[in-house]
């Protein structure tokens, strides 16, 4: 596997970070947009304005004959949930996993957001289920700074999780992975979010990696809808999903699409960022 990850140049990285910026653009964007009432079709339609202004374009329209320009998963769906005419309503839980291509170099990350409103002891254990997540891909993004092979990513984020109350942990998705990315979304290596036996590949300057853990509050066993695009999980319980992609280079570690670079989160692990512009 190491023979095909593609190691990109230091130039490279920063064409990387033009890409990203544009998705945290969308997330931002979504994140004003979002409220009881929209579709997931208008939410689409937002993060194709920010791409237009930006003079990009998406990576999931047309990859496999995907419809969308981004991905709108609610609720019990885990990933590729397909944007159309689903009306969101108050405390639903919605993934928003976004691509960008700015002069031949991608970029991917997912945000997850309750929509405002609902009931509250379902609206909170939407936000807990939504921060478990978030903080499991922070703890990845870590490992991927401080360790020596790709498979430490996943181990960080399976003992996170398994840290966890009994009754707050969530269950990790099997199934579905972070990848490498570069001139093209998905490369090698795969990024597992869990532990696995055996040897990974050596964690390189040059590696660009989307790290994307999806937990479940139930169970994580899933499957596709007739739509042969939209995963849920097979007990109906609420799934979350949150990504970002890093780049690390010979100075260290940059978080593209997080604005700050993921100074302000990496800096409660004791780690700082290594931006190259």
């Amino acid at each position: 596997m190491e023979n095909k990850i593609q190691y990109k140049t230091n130039e490279q990285i920063v064409k990387m970070r033009t890409a990203g910026l544009v998705v945290a653009q969308i997330h931002a964007a979504l994140r004003a947009a979002v409220k009881p009432g929209v579709t997931t079709a208008d939410m689409d339609r937002v993060a194709l304005n920010v791409l237009i202004r930006n003079g990009a374009r998406s990576n999931f329209f047309g990859y496999y004959d995907y419809p969308g320009q981004i991905c709108t998963s609610v609720n019990d769906e885990i990933v590729h949930g397909i944007p159309g005419s689903r009306v969101l309503a108050p405390g639903d839980l919605v993934s928003f996993d976004c691509g960008a291509v700015v002069d031949g170099w991608h970029a991917d990350a997912c945000i997850s957001v309750v929509v405002p409103g609902g009931d509250p002891h379902v609206t909170a254990a939407r936000e807990e289920l939504s921060a478990i997540t978030r903080e499991s891909m922070w703890v990845g993004i870590a490992a991927m700074a401080t360790g020596k092979r790709v498979g430490d990513i996943g181990d960080a984020i399976d003992d996170y999780v398994e840290s966890l109350d009994g009754e707050l942990r969530p269950d990790i998705v099997l199934d579905y992975t972070g990848h490498g990315i570069g001139d093209a979304m998905h490369q090698d290596p795969e990024v597992l979010n869990y532990s696995i036996d055996g040897r990974t590949p050596k964690l390189k300057p040059g590696m660009v990696l989307c790290i994307e853990p999806m937990l479940t509050a139930g169970y994580q066993d899933n499957h596709t809808l007739a739509d042969e695009w939209t995963v849920v999980t097979d007990d109906g319980k609420d799934a979350c999903h949150w990504e970002h992609m890093i780049a690390l280079h010979k100075g260290g570690i940059w978080v593209l699409t997080e604005p700050d670079g993921g100074a302000a989160e990496l800096e409660r692990f004791g780690i700082k960022i290594a931006p190259l512009a």
